[in-house]
């Protein structure tokens, strides 16, 4: 292993970079951050330098252990097997698998879709629109799933990975001006995450590369 302290590769507005910020701050993991902006300079993500740690030119990336993890739920997978206090992934096979199901829905079926790579292939004047269709598709899908899994939180009355994909999920719904008012469960949930500390810290207005106006 080597020494020294986990570096995480992270774009303040990244939903994917939150996930994994939050996990870090749950478990209390000292760590550095080496900000890569996706939109400046053509996107720093494409450089050289960050495509020799990150073949798919993507954030998040955390270098741990003497290893070097990309994608977001592999990267806290890890942090639960090595370090599993507190624990994000339940011990009940049952409600593992929701997690996990849930996890995947809003890592994979939605934030995939409204991205900035995929929006810069729909087009300027599309963006908006096709980012609120995309989003609400999958929020009504969710709301029905959250209905039958959820206590305070996604999965019953503990965080869990759900949680960490849930609330970057509707931080995007509220920058697309998606209308949340049909999803009374998944907009209680994201309340009650809010107001959690580690929620707060590596919320993307409190990040190193913040932009002044959006920093709160």
């Amino acid at each position: 292993m080597q020494a020294g302290k986990p570096i995480l590769y992270s774009y303040f507005r990244s939903s994917c970079s939150w996930r994994v910020r939050i996990a870090l701050a749950l478990k209390n993991i000292d760590h550095e951050t080496v900000t890569i902006n996706l939109t400046k300079d053509g996107g720093q993500q494409f450089s050289e330098e960050f495509q020799a740690v990150n073949p798919m030119k993507q954030v998040p990336v955390l270098k741990i252990d003497g290893i070097t993890i990309g994608q977001s739920l592999a990267i806290i997978e890890y942090l639960e097997e090595t370090r599993p206090t507190p624990r994000l992934l339940p011990q009940d096979p049952k409600k593992r698998a929701h997690v996990r199901m849930i996890s995947d829905l809003l890592a994979s079926g939605i934030q995939p879709l409204q991205n900035l790579s995929m929006l810069k292939q729909v087009g300027q004047e599309k963006q908006l629109t096709w980012a609120q269709q995309v989003i609400g598709s999958g929020f009504q899908a969710l709301e029905q799933i959250l209905q039958h899994t959820a206590g305070k939180y996604c999965v019953g009355d503990e965080v869990t990975m759900a949680d960490l994909c849930l609330a970057p999920q509707v931080a995007n719904a509220e920058r697309y001006k998606v209308d949340l008012s049909p999803y009374s469960t998944i907009s209680r949930i994201n309340k009650s995450l809010l107001a959690l500390e580690a929620f707060q810290v590596s919320h993307p207005c409190r990040q190193p590369d913040t932009p002044p106006e959006l920093r709160a």
